[in-house]
C-alpha cells in the first residue's frame, strides 16, 4: 500500500493537550485500567468524490460513503468513542472537506471530513482523511492514502488509525489481520481450516482446504508468515505459510502430538509444545528447521510458550505443582518460576507486546479472560462467559480476541473481542464457526 502525507500536520502535539483540557472535550479518557466514558461524540459524513468515476470497487461516490462506514465502525468498536454517521448525517461538497463549517457540528466534540479522487477504472484512488475539533475550530491531523480500488477498505483502516492515535495518544491496531481456525461439521468430526480476515472481519479468505486439519495459527513479527498446526492421519506437521506467495514449507514433524507454536519476536526460531515418553515440553526449533531444542523438563504438562517482547523470558503454563498454573523462564530455559497463585487453573498465556500484561484464560467454573502483571500480581477478569479460551493481543496491547464457545450439543465458537476495561465486547463476524485467533501486527 502507498501512503503519502497530503501536506504536514498542522498542529504540533500541544494541540491534543488543548483539545482535551477544553470543556466540551473534557470527557475523553483514555485510561486503559479504569471505566473509560465512551461519550465523545464525533461527527463521520459521507466523504464527497471530487469528481465522479467509476471504479471496479464501485463509483467514487459510493466508495466516499463505504470508507466514511468504515473509519466510524472502527472507532465505535475501539470503545472510546461514540461516532455518529455516515448515514443520517449531511452530505458535505468537496470544498467544505478542508473548510468546515462547524456550525453544522454543534452536537458533535470532533469531526472527520474527507473525499475520494481518482480517474477511474484501474486507476489508483486517494483517499483524504481529516480531523478536526469542533469546540476549537481547529484542525487536529489530516493523512492522505493512495491506494488500488481493491484496496479501499485499508485506507479507511489507515484513516480510523490516524484518528484513534491523534485523540487517544496510544498506538493503532485497525490495519491489521486475523488468523483463525473456521470450523464446520459435527462436533465430535469437526473440518478445521486456516482462515484469514481484516481485524473487523472483512476480506475473509480460507487458506487451507479442509483436507487435514489446522490448529493454532500464529503471525511472524514481519507479517510475511503464519506458522500452524498440521495434522494428517498419525502425522504431525509443523508448517510456515508464506502470505505472499501462498506457498508452505515443513518446520517440523512428528507422530508425537504437537502444538501451539510461537515465534520468537526477531523471526528466527519457533516454540511449540510436544508430548513424548508420557512428558509434554516446550521445545524451540529454527524458523527454517532443523533439530528441536528442549527448554522444559519438569514431570508433567508444560505447554504453550510465548515469548516476551524483548525476547528474554517465556511465559507458559504447567501442571508441575498439581493444577495448571502460569511460569514464567529465561528464553533459555533457566530460572523457571510460578507466578500464578490465585484459584482456579491457568491456561493459553499470551505477553502483550507492550510488555506490561500477560493474558491467559482462567478456569475456575467456567473459563473466562483474565490479565495479570509478568509478576504475577493485579490478576484482573475481563470476560463472564460460559467458555471464553485463547487470548491474542491487538497490536498496540489494549484489546484481545478470544474464542467463545456456546453450550449445548453443538457447542459452535465464535470470536469476540474485549478490550481492558472489560466493558467493550463484540463479536467479529466469521462465515464459519472459529476458534484459536492470532491476532497480526499492523500492517506494512
Amino acid at each position: 500500500m502507498k501512503t503519502t502525507f497530503l501536506r504536514a500536520l498542522s498542529l504540533a502535539t500541544v494541540a491534543l493537550a488543548a483539545l482535551l483540557s477544553a470543556p466540551a472535550m473534557a470527557q475523553l479518557s483514555v485510561d486503559v485500567t479504569g471505566d473509560i466514558d465512551s461519550n465523545l461524540k464525533i461527527a463521520v459524513p459521507p466523504m464527497p468524490a471530487q469528481q465522479e468515476a467509476t471504479t471496479p470497487a464501485g463509483s467514487a461516490s459510493d466508495l466516499g460513503r463505504k470508507v466514511a462506514e468504515v473509519i466510524a465502525s472502527d472507532l465505535k468498536g475501539s470503545g472510546l468513542f461514540d461516532p455518529s454517521g455516515p448515514g443520517g448525517l449531511p452530505a458535505i461538497p468537496f470544498p467544505e472537506v478542508t473548510f468546515p463549517q462547524y456550525e453544522k457540528w454543534g452536537a458533535y466534540q470532533a469531526l472527520v471530513q474527507g473525499f475520494v479522487r481518482t480517474s477511474g477504472g484501474e486507476a489508483d484512488i486517494t483517499v483524504g482523511c481529516y480531523l478536526y475539533d469542533v469546540a476549537l475550530k481547529q484542525e487536529l491531523t489530516r493523512q492522505g492514502f493512495v491506494v488500488a480500488p481493491r484496496d479501499w477498505r485499508r485506507a479507511a483502516h489507515k484513516c480510523a488509525d490516524a484518528i484513534y492515535a491523534r485523540l487517544s495518544g496510544e498506538s493503532p491496531f485497525f490495519d491489521s489481520r486475523i488468523a483463525y481456525i473456521a470450523e464446520s461439521g459435527p462436533k465430535g468430526n469437526r473440518t478445521k481450516r486456516l482462515a484469514i480476515m481484516d481485524s473487523d472481519g472483512a476480506n475473509h479468505r480460507f487458506i487451507t482446504n479442509g483436507q487435514s486439519i489446522a490448529l493454532t495459527p500464529r503471525f511472524s513479527p514481519d507479517y510475511k508468515s503464519i506458522v500452524y498446526v498440521s495434522y494428517l492421519g498419525a502425522r504431525v506437521r509443523l508448517y510456515v505459510y508464506d502470505i505472499g506467495t501462498g506457498q508452505q514449507r515443513l518446520v517440523t514433524e512428528s507422530n508425537n502430538p504437537t502444538f501451539a507454536p510461537r515465534w520468537s519476536p526477531d523471526g528466527r526460531n519457533i516454540l511449540f509444545s510436544m508430548a513424548a515418553a508420557g512428558n509434554t515440553d516446550i521445545y524451540r526449533v529454527s524458523a527454517n528447521g532443523g533439530s528441536p531444542v528442549r527448554l522444559t523438563n519438569s514431570p508433567g504438562i508444560d505447554v504453550g510458550g510465548s515469548y516476551s517482547p524483548d525476547g528474554s523470558r517465556i511465559v507458559f503454563e504447567s501442571d508441575r505443582s498439581g493444577g495448571q498454573q502460569l511460569y514464567v523462564m529465561n528464553a533459555d530455559g533457566s530460572n523457571q518460576r510460578r507466578i500464578s497463585h490465585g484459584g482456579g487453573r491457568y491456561a493459553t498465556p499470551e505477553w502483550s507486546p507492550r510488555g506490561d500484561l500477560i493474558a491467559f484464560t482462567k478456569m475456575s467454573g467456567d473459563f473466562k479472560i483474565a490479565v495479570m502483571t509478568p509478576n504475577g500480581d493485579n490478576e484482573r477478569i475481563l470476560t463472564n462467559g460460559w467458555q471464553d479460551e485463547q487470548p491474542t493481543w491487538s497490536p498496540n496491547g489494549r484489546v484481545l480476541q478470544f474464542f467463545r464457545t456456546t453450550p449445548g450439543r453443538q457447542g459452535t465458537s465464535q470470536v469476540w473481542q474485549v478490550d481492558l476495561t472489560g466493558v467493550n465486547e463484540r463479536r467479529i463476524p466469521t462465515p464459519l464457526s472459529g476458534s484459536d485467533p492470532a491476532w497480526g501486527p499492523l500492517l506494512p
